[in-house]
């Protein structure tokens, strides 16, 4: 989704138009207006950017082609009609979209800069203030889509463009059915991420060619001031907060709002005088920012043991009992050895960090829906013996959708009794698979018909389309903190080219568990 260049320097080609169809050249004239000077690079989409010129207003164009046109652009180009309607400086303008049939294309302004990507590929990670500022204009861009009831569904280091006058524009929106107003949001707090650490939250906000983050043992990311020194608290949470989804995100108009007050407090120089947002659960929008919400935390907690310190030695003194008395840190009535959600209970609200959570051969088995030979019952059994050394080596296939033979294969995981998850950790044997989770409230059997059932009734946690990850090491998210679950399906969409070539198949080593 790059537009990079250094913008036009030329006039049109005074040798005329030069109409052809097909492939694009230098020189060639569209619609009998828009001259292509230079073709830029091709996007994740295999559409062409072409650097141009409009000859009527004379002013310089990027030109996004796509072969063909007709149904197969009809996307892009309603997309492009959308994005027309909204004006905002921190928008690229779309000038025209024209489908040709033979190919379709997309006329929009011209920025004479780079993408953010390509700026963090040549300068590293950015500072502070101005990772604040860009999430800021891409966040401002965002609440005037929003404001029209519009999503914007492609929020991407790709997409954001940093003008050499220092403006900062969001370009080709693509939104379809899939996309959300909260993965719009999500996405800023990946581009604050990347600007921060020079790499993208995969599993938070969209599988991308870009480096994912670094993650913990549970598949966790990193926060930024994990991964580089320097980075205020205030803007670490901020980032986190974005990232998790167990955190309600807010409206555009309040991020935007956030992130303005924390661009004012770095041009002060009083970078820890200022708290985060800690977003309310609905996303309203309306909370009211904090200095610290773990230091009140830690001082009411202080007050309350400090009270019942007190309250014991009062109460010993005017009894003057040698009975024994509940302790400070321990509630009476309560063992002391006891550890409170230690045991899995999923009556307990997450606390802490995710543990991984044990899994046996009888908590798994191999979903194969109906067209599916079923030879491959009994495998599940080495994706959860801990050794990446064994696995699920499933079959060839003709091509990656399973030969359109199934929606797909998986894994199903039937915990002992239903508790809080976080996430799953799954491993690969090559790039490039499409995996997804969902989750139901049965397990209908073992059987063609029990799968069939399974596929049919259960809930992908995500509504947005799987795309295929770019790494062998894959983690899922999307579980609700409030909910807790006790049938969880890792599902196999799409299958990876083979390593020798010959067909499409994948091996799934292991699956890992975490939850509360």
């Amino acid at each position: 989704m790059t537009q990079v260049g250094e913008g036009h320097e030329t006039a049109a080609d005074e040798a005329g138009p030069v109409l052809t169809f097909g492939a694009p050249s230098a020189g060639e004239i569209l619609a009998e207006r828009y001259q292509l000077e230079q073709h830029v690079n091709n996007d994740s989409a295999g559409r062409q950017v072409w650097r141009g010129i409009d000859v009527v207003l004379r002013r310089p164009v990027a030109v996004v082609l796509r072969h063909p046109g007709g149904d197969s652009a009809a996307e892009m180009l309603q997309a492009a009609v959308a994005a027309s309607r909204v004006l905002h400086p921190n928008l690229v303008g779309v000038y025209d979209a024209i489908d040709e049939q033979q190919r379709a294309y997309v006329v929009r302004e011209w920025v004479d800069g780079e993408s953010l990507r390509d700026l963090i590929a040549a300068e590293g990670p950015l500072d502070p203030s101005r990772a604040i500022t860009i999430a800021r204009s891409v966040a401002d861009a965002l609440t005037s889509v929003h404001a029209t009831g519009m999503i914007h569904g492609n929020v991407h280091p790709g997409t954001t463009l940093i003008g050499d006058d220092g403006r900062v524009v969001l370009a080709d929106a693509r939104a379809d059915e899939a996309d959300s107003v909260e993965a719009d949001i999500r996405a800023v707090g990946g581009i604050l991420y990347f600007a921060l650490t020079g790499r993208w939250p995969h599993a938070e906000v969209g599988s991308s060619a870009l480096p994912d983050a670094t993650r913990d043992s549970a598949g966790n990311p990193a926060a930024p001031r994990q991964v580089r020194a320097g980075v205020p608290a205030y803007l670490d949470d901020l980032t986190m907060d974005l990232l998790d989804r167990r955190v309600a995100p807010p409206a555009a108009e309040a991020l935007t709002s956030e992130l303005g007050r924390l661009d004012s407090a770095t041009e002060d120089e009083e970078f820890e005088d200022v708290g985060p947002l800690r977003f309310v659960q609905g996303g309203g929008g309306s909370a009211e920012p904090t200095r610290s919400a773990r230091k009140i935390l830690i001082g009411v907690g202080a007050l309350v043991v400090i009270a019942i310190i007190g309250l014991v030695f009062g109460i010993n003194a005017i009894n003057n009992s040698s009975k024994p008395t509940a302790s400070a840190s321990t509630p009476a009535g309560t063992d002391a050895g006891a550890q409170p959600g230690a045991d899995g209970d999923p009556s307990a609200a997450p606390q802490g960090d995710p543990v991984k959570i044990p899994l046996t051969a009888d908590m798994v088995r191999i979903v194969d829906p109906p067209k599916g030979g079923r030879g491959d019952t009994g495998k599940s059994q080495y994706v959860v013996d801990g050794d990446k050394n064994t696995a699920w080596e499933m079959s060839y296939y003709k091509q990656p959708n399973f030969g359109g033979l199934k929606d797909g294969m998986g894994v199903l995981i039937h915990l002992p009794k239903a508790r809080t998850l976080a996430s799953v950790s799954v491993d690969v044997s090559t790039p490039g698979a499409a995996i997804d989770i969902r989750t139901g409230t049965t397990d209908p059997g073992d059987t063609s018909n029990g799968d069939k059932q399974i596929v049919k009734t259960y809930t992908k946690l995500s509504d947005a389309d799987t795309e295929a990850n770019p790494g062998t090491k894959v983690n899922l998210s999307g579980f609700d903190p409030d909910k807790q679950y006790q049938y969880v399906l890792v599902f196999l969409t799409k299958l990876p080219p083979n390593e020798d070539g010959q067909g499409f198949k994948v091996n799934v080593n292991e699956i890992e568990l975490y939850g509360y």
